[in-house]
C-alpha cells in the first residue's frame, strides 16, 4: 500500500501529540515510582544485613565505614552509600523489622522522607500515619517535618467538640471527624495585640495558602464575608469553603475570644441558609466549624445538643506576643541595615 504524503491537520495532530505526551509523562512517573520502591527495598535489605551481622557475629560500628568505602569504589556512579546513609539504612531496618507491615506506604515515600520519619518519631504507629498522610496529601519533606513538629497527629480531630454523631450519617460523621484538628495553628499570622475579628479574617485571606495547608487536604476556598440574603436582609459568613472529600460546604466562623452559646445559634442559622441557597442536588449537608480562643466542654455540649445542623467547635493558636515582638525587632533591624547600606 503506497505511503501517503498528506500531513495531518493541526487540530487532530495537537490531540495526537497531547495524548503521546500524557502517556510519556505517565510512563516516567511509573518508572520513577518503581525505581523509588526498588531503592527503598534495597536500603532496607542492606540495613537488615548490617544489623544481623552486628548482632550474630559481633561486628562493630567500623564495618559501616569499610562497607561505605567498598561500595562507593565498586559503584562510583551510584549515590547513597555514604557512611551516614548506611547508618540510616540500619536504623530503617531496625525501625521496621517486619517491612511488610508498611511496605505499600514506605516504599512509595521518597527516602529523604523516610529518614525524616526516623529522625523525628519514635512511635511506629505515628510514623506510619504520617507516611500515609504524606502520600495522600503530596507533602514534600519540609511540609512533612512541619506537620510532625506542630503535632498534627495529636491535633487531628481529637480535641474538637461536635454534634456530628447526631446530625450526620455514621460514614459522613467519621469522615468529618477525620478532617478536623484542634487546635488550629495560625502562627504564620502577624496580628497586633488589639486586633479584631475582621483583622483575623483579612490576615487569613492574605495567607490563604498557609491557612489551606493548616486546614488540610480537600478544602477549597469559596469566599470571605460570603453574603446570604434571608427575608430581604443580608448576612455575611466569615469564610465559606467547599470540601472535596466530604462533598459539602464548610462554613468557618472566627472568634478571637472564648466560645459563647450564641455562636452556635448564629452558625446554625448560617448553615440552614447555605443548605437552602447553595447546596446542590448531590451535596452533603453543610458543616460549620467555629474557631475560638478557648472552649468549655459543657458549655459547648449544651449549646450543640439539640441543634439539627452539624457543627464543630475547635480552638485556634495565634502567634504569641513574644514572637510578634521578635518579628518586629527583626523588621526594624532589616530597615536599619538597609539605611546603613544606603
Amino acid at each position: 500500500m503506497p505511503k501517503s504524503s498528506l500531513m495531518p491537520d493541526e487540530g487532530s495532530y495537537s490531540v495526537f501529540l497531547n495524548d503521546v505526551k500524557t502517556r510519556i509523562r505517565s510512563a516516567q512517573i511509573s518508572a520513577a515510582i518503581s525505581v523509588n520502591q526498588e531503592m527503598t527495598l534495597l536500603y532496607w535489605h542492606i540495613g537488615r544485613e548490617i544489623l544481623l551481622r552486628q548482632e550474630q557475629q559481633g561486628w562493630g560500628s567500623k564495618v559501616i565505614n569499610r562497607l561505605s568505602q567498598d561500595l562507593k569504589r565498586e559503584f562510583p556512579d551510584m549515590k547513597g552509600f555514604s557512611r551516614s546513609n548506611l547508618k540510616y539504612m540500619r536504623a530503617f531496618a531496625e525501625a521496621w523489622p517486619d517491612f511488610q507491615i508498611g511496605q505499600q506506604v514506605l516504599a512509595n515515600l521518597p527516602w529523604t522522607q523516610n529518614v525524616a520519619l526516623l529522625e523525628k518519631l519514635k512511635d511506629e504507629t505515628q510514623r506510619l500515619w504520617y507516611a500515609q498522610q504524606s502520600l495522600e496529601n503530596g507533602w514534600g519533606r519540609s511540609i512533612l517535618i512541619a506537620q510532625i513538629e506542630t503535632g498534627l497527629y495529636q491535633r487531628e480531630g481529637g480535641g474538637a467538640i461536635t454534634n456530628f454523631e447526631h446530625t450526620l450519617p455514621p460514614a459522613q460523621s467519621e469522615l468529618a471527624h477525620e478532617v478536623l484538628k484542634d487546635p488550629y495553628k495560625l502562627d504564620f499570622l502577624t496580628l497586633s495585640k488589639d486586633a479584631e475579628a475582621k483583622d483575623l479574617k483579612r490576615a487569613l485571606v492574605k495567607h490563604m495558602r498557609d491557612f489551606l495547608l493548616e486546614l488540610g487536604v480537600g478544602f477549597s476556598f469559596v469566599g470571605q464575608d460570603y453574603r446570604v440574603t434571608v427575608d430581604n436582609q443580608d448576612f455575611y459568613l466569615d469564610m465559606l469553603f467547599y470540601h472535596i472529600r466530604l462533598r459539602c460546604f464548610v462554613v468557618i466562623q472566627l472568634e478571637l475570644g472564648d466560645f459563647q452559646p450564641e455562636h452556635s445559634g448564629k452558625m446554625n442559622f448560617y448553615l440552614s441558609a447555605v443548605d437552602d441557597q447553595e447546596r446542590g442536588e448531590y451535596d452533603q449537608p453543610s458543616i460549620g466549624i467555629i474557631l475560638c480562643k478557648a472552649k468549655g466542654k459543657t458549655i459547648v455540649d449544651y449549646s450543640l445538643r439539640h441543634l439539627q445542623n452539624p457543627i464543630a467547635v475547635a480552638t485556634h493558636k495565634l502567634p504569641s506576643a513574644e514572637r510578634l515582638q521578635i518579628e518586629l525587632d527583626n523588621a526594624v533591624q532589616m530597615i536599619e541595615g538597609h539605611d546603613e547600606d544606603a
